[in-house]
């Protein structure tokens, strides 16, 4: 293995407590790592308790692997656990691409109604979803970032500082729930929320981005060992860049102000959380429950790296 390719070991636990028996469970999981051109899964599965009734394996709309359970009889506990082991190649863009991208206002002008050719695979992140809004508010906050001409990413890479330097982290400031237009507001969330907050900037500009979920390794403070579970979901945007030979997706992370690399480990993509949340579903009974998730990305070294 090169020594610029990384690889990692992933677990992914969630568990589901239940105050009362659950009869009957339907879910849908996005937890299998998406192989895309510099990734590759070398090896994953998923194990449950209790055993699945039934279950299948399918793609979703945005090219994602979900798999799909059911669980038809009582049971107080749900325990998913993803296991798998996933290589990523380095795939920063060049340094020069942020001024040689086009200027913000051409892109636009290609992906608004009418525009020919149609970019089918950039329309459908254009719009507003479930937790990105289209509103005068953001497009108001991103303006300093899209003076008129500059170059797509630079200014999109001027859209992430900003966010970085204005917002802080705060792991008890939101909820899933919690708007985008309140984050906006009150400065403060997780990982999610700024990358909601993005895509509401660029897509009140008319720029096509989408929801990137998966994993980020982290790195305790020195001296001290690296704890199992500490590492969590994480979150991120791309957006889309035409280029001479059709268009390319360029990633950016606003929690950490950076480009993605081999340090994130992509799981789904889509319009936002909604559409790629590692683990959904319905049950009938439960009442109250508890959930615990716990995630742990570690490092695999081979002899020669």
């Amino acid at each position: 293995m090169s020594p610029s390719i990384a690889r990692y070991h992933i677990v992914h636990e969630t568990t589901y407590s239940y105050e009362s028996p659950v009869s009957l469970s339907r879910q849908l999981l996005h937890l299998t790592p998406r192989t895309c051109a510099w990734q590759r899964c070398l090896g994953h599965r998923i194990t449950v308790a209790p055993e699945a009734s039934a279950g299948r394996e399918r793609l979703d709309s945005f090219g994602n692997p979900v798999t799909e359970l059911a669980i038809e009889f009582p049971h107080e506990s749900l325990s998913v656990r993803a296991e798998g082991t996933i290589e990523v190649l380095p795939h920063l863009p060049s340094e020069h691409l942020d001024s040689a991208s086009p200027a913000w206002e051409i892109v636009r002008d290609a992906l608004t109604y009418g525009a020919r050719p149609v970019l089918l695979d950039a329309s459908c992140f254009q719009f507003e979803s479930p937790y990105v809004r289209v509103k005068h508010e953001f497009a108001a906050y991103a303006k300093a970032c899209f003076p008129s001409g500059r170059p797509l990413l630079d200014a999109v890479h001027a859209l992430m500082s900003r966010i970085h330097s204005e917002f802080e982290f705060d792991p008890e400031a939101t909820t899933v729930a919690t708007p985008v237009l309140t984050v906006l507001a009150e400065r403060r969330g997780v990982c999610q929320d700024f990358a909601h907050l993005m895509l509401s900037c660029l897509r009140s500009q008319g720029l096509a981005a989408r929801y990137v979920s998966g994993y980020l390794l982290t790195h305790p403070p020195p001296g001290r060992p690296r704890m199992v579970g500490a590492d969590a979901s994480h979150a991120w945007v791309s957006v889309y860049c035409p280029e001479r030979e059709g268009g390319r997706w360029v990633d950016f992370d606003p929690t950490n102000n950076l480009l993605p690399d081999t340090q994130h480990i992509t799981l789904a993509w889509g319009r936002d959380f909604a559409d790629v949340s590692p683990l959904r579903g319905v049950i009938l009974g439960g009442d109250a429950h508890e959930l615990a998730v716990a995630v742990t990305v570690t490092p695999v070294t081979t002899a020669g790296t």
